[in-house]
């Protein structure tokens, strides 16, 4: 066999051997399978309602997934100024998320689509812990976001929302894509690919809860991000999910008709 021939053989098993790994390699779990590491605690009475049923906990994060559209309803964390740290973290790979039961999406449903894997819960929220950062990885955190919107106004309003936690201590935060009907998707799995993206934040507790939402369509933007903010019950209406369901009906009626952005500075 002639030196050409070997060269030739070796770059085919190489390519072949990338393409394998590329294409069916994945690490097992970024969970903490022993459920004795540490946790983010949620204050169960911020937790939204569950339209499927689907609720997975994560160590640092909470979700809802919505499987027809192969994605969560919402993804829902509590972010303190203690989270927010600069530590190096190496980006891991997207998998899928073992505790859903019916399996979250394939990473690979986005190659070529065009659009970003658009986190739900920030990797830059999670860079305390190597755990924390890893888990929000998992493809059941992730969405189809244009990519000039995931790096523009969405990014805007991630960097807004740990600015608040660094302001007030801590913040709730729940996220995600608005699951409606009609929706373009992607992928052999037919992942969604929501028009619009919602944000529902709160701090404080009992009558002195203040909350906030903002409705976005999934494209990029140079308005300032005051003029994306909705009431909470526009959200719901838009969602149908029922968010802070657990507190009184009256405090309920009182703080989600309204759109607060006088207790809310802005920096975008």
């Amino acid at each position: 066999m002639n030196r050409k021939t070997i060269y030739t053989i070796l770059t085919i098993c190489c390519v072949v051997g990338f393409w394998l790994f590329d294409n069916f390699y994945t690490p097992a779990t970024y969970s903490d399978t022993s459920g004795d590491g540490p946790k983010t605690a949620i204050a169960s009475s911020l937790m939204p309602s569950s339209t499927t049923g689907e609720i997975v906990e994560h160590s640092h994060f909470t979700l809802s997934y919505n499987e027809p559209y192969e994605q969560a309803e919402w993804v829902a964390y509590t972010l303190k100024k203690e989270h927010l740290t600069n530590d190096d973290r190496k980006r891991p790979y997207f998998i899928e998320d073992p505790k859903v039961r019916t399996k979250s999406a394939d990473w690979r449903n986005y190659k070529g689509s065009g659009y970003d894997r658009g986190h739900l819960c920030p990797a830059g929220d999670r860079r305390f812990s190597k755990q924390a950062y890893n888990e929000t990885f998992y493809t059941s955190n992730i969405s189809p976001q244009d990519r000039d919107f995931n790096a523009g106004i969405w990014n805007e309003l991630e960097k807004q929302v740990r600015i608040w936690a660094k302001r007030h201590g801590e913040i709730f935060v729940v996220t995600g894509g608005v699951l409606e009907e009609g929706l373009d998707e992607i992928g052999e799995e037919d992942v969604d690919v929501p028009k619009y993206y919602y944000k529902v934040i709160a701090r404080g507790d009992g009558d002195e809860i203040r909350m906030l939402a903002f409705l976005m369509e999934g494209k990029e933007s140079s308005k300032p991000l005051k003029q994306f903010s909705v009431s909470v019950d526009e959200v719901e209406k838009r969602t149908g999910i029922d968010f802070f369901r657990k507190l009184p009906k009256k405090l309920q009626d009182q703080k989600e008709s309204k759109v607060d952005t006088g207790s809310w500075k802005f920096s975008f």
